[in-house]
């Protein structure tokens, strides 16, 4: 698998590979997109495909994160976390939600679209491209890495670490999607906060040995606002 780095900053990314030496310093355009998907989901195929083809931009990070609350319709999705269905109920109350639901993109942490609404995906990743991000540095540290984030406007933020595959295809026996093979890009397997950024200066060191066995094609670290949830910032190397 081919393993990269993308990276995003306050509320931001970081996206790395986790065999590759890292020095991520100078600002680029790059958009967040999690995809909030499920195998028992009939309507999530189109928007799963869509977000691999997201994922070949250069000018996106693009996360395909698995809920689990349609697990009891027939198929239990095999990549689905409860913590991840946590992160989406909390987009809810930061988009003002009543409720949640597959396929959903969400859009630097500030929008949200049906994942297989082309038009209006497309629109939103425009739109977020024309926020300017702040500096960063993500340097390889022995078995980990050395993450720095610099001083900014005063706001508390949550520095959370996804670890992820690049690739999956699963065969479906039952369920809505019985019988067909699905494909899946940028898996997120585990999600796992390592700090908080307050607006000050953070480096933050993490070591192999504090992650999970899979998962370990690539990482994100999103430092993301506790109050509203939003992406203020992109990098990309």
């Amino acid at each position: 698998m081919k393993l990269y780095l993308k990276a995003l900053v306050l509320a931001a990314g970081i996206f790395a590979a986790v065999n590759s030496s890292v020095d991520a310093a100078e600002n680029k355009s790059l958009t967040l997109v999690e995809l909030h998907t499920s195998q028992g989901c009939s309507s999530c195929p189109l928007a799963d495909a869509f977000l691999g083809e997201l994922a070949k931009r250069d000018d996106v990070m693009a996360l395909s994160v698995h809920v689990d609350y349609w697990d009891y319709i027939g198929w239990k999705d095999c990549f689905a976390n409860p913590e991840n269905t946590k992160r989406q109920r909390r987009y809810a109350q930061y988009l003002g939600l009543r409720y949640v639901y597959t396929p959903q993109m969400v859009i630097d942490g500030a929008d949200h679209v049906t994942g297989s609404d082309r038009t209006k995906t497309l629109k939103n990743i425009k739109a977020a491209a024309k926020t300017k991000g702040l500096a960063v540095r993500v340097r390889r540290d022995g078995d980990g890495f050395r993450i720095s984030v610099p001083a900014g406007a005063k706001e508390e933020a949550a520095v959370w670490m996804a670890l992820f595959d690049n690739r999956h295809d699963t065969e479906i026996k039952c369920g809505e999607n019985s019988g067909r093979t699905l494909g899946y890009c940028n898996v997120v397997r585990e999600m796992i906060r390592i700090g908080t950024w307050s607006g000050q200066t953070l480096t933050i060191t993490t070591k192999g040995a504090d992650m999970p066995a899979d998962g370990r094609d690539g990482c994100a670290v999103i430092v993301q606002s506790i109050k509203t949830g939003r992406i203020l910032g992109k990098h990309c190397e």
